[in-house]
């Protein structure tokens, strides 16, 4: 008799096209809802990073307890990283003072030697082995990195550079339109391809965000942060109710 082979379901979704648009929409809400606390709300990057922080260390925990995957529960900890990201490079960059580039290559830094230890200690960083709570708690570090990096990648392009919040955002869509070409017509690592995906949907986020609420003579369109997190909020309920996600598996 023919032996089957146990499949261990991961805990993050399958990658789908329903997983890069909700991926792109909690990035924008990231940056609008940390730029809400910190700045609408005149808390500050110092004290928006503090609460943010424990919030994403509440959302990380209860997530691995889960056993399973569950959509809300993985977006709602996906939107933490985002928010604590935009706080945290926020602070870096401006109450630091190291600037973009600085805060950028720092968290580069960071983010390459996360990628590091977790490959040395389990062998893979590939996301369809996000069956353990070590292999999830590596995860969720690298993705608070990468998070942070975008946010202070999409702030250089747009502010430093000189290419504005739309030039910023075309830049990243022509990047992740790349990322996707390879995907579909070389044989390059699909783990490369998903984290360089993963990391290039932060910055683009970061841009759209700051598009929707940064004034009208910096290039944004004015809106206001609170209704611009309170739609993207809803449009991702919408896609996560619609788009049926499933545990992405491991042979």
């Amino acid at each position: 008799m023919k032996e089957v082979s146990a499949i261990k379901l991961s805990k993050v979704p399958e990658v789908t096209l329903a997983f890069w648009i909700i991926k792109i929409a909690a990035t924008t809400l990231g940056e609008t809802g940390g730029d809400a606390v910190s700045m609408s709300m005149n808390l500050g990057y110092l004290v928006g990073t503090a609460i943010f922080a424990a919030i994403f260390l509440i959302a990380v925990l209860a997530q691995i307890k889960k056993e399973n995957f569950h959509p809300f529960q993985y977006w709602t900890t996906i939107v933490a990283t985002t928010t604590v990201g935009t706080t945290l490079a926020d602070f870096a960059d401006h109450s630091l003072g190291i600037g973009y580039a600085g805060g950028s290559s720092l968290l580069f830094f960071l983010l390459i030697v996360s990628f590091a230890i977790w490959h040395r200690s389990l062998g893979t960083v590939s996301v369809s082995a996000i069956t353990s709570a070590k292999a999830e708690t590596f995860y969720w570090v690298t993705i608070m990195f990468s998070q942070t990096l975008g946010t202070a990648l999409g702030d250089w392009t747009a502010d430093t550079a000189g290419l504005g919040y739309v030039g910023g955002a075309l830049v990243f869509s022509g990047l992740l339109a790349l990322i996707a070409a390879a995907y579909f017509w070389t044989k390059a690592s699909r783990t490369i391809l998903f984290w360089a995906a993963f990391i290039i949907t932060r910055p683009l986020g970061a841009t759209l965000g700051d598009f929707l609420d940064k004034p009208l003579v910096s290039g944004g369109l004015a809106l206001s942060r609170y209704s611009a997190s309170a739609v993207l909020i809803v449009f991702m309920l919408i896609c996560i109710l619609l788009f049926k996600q499933r545990a992405g598996k491991q042979h």
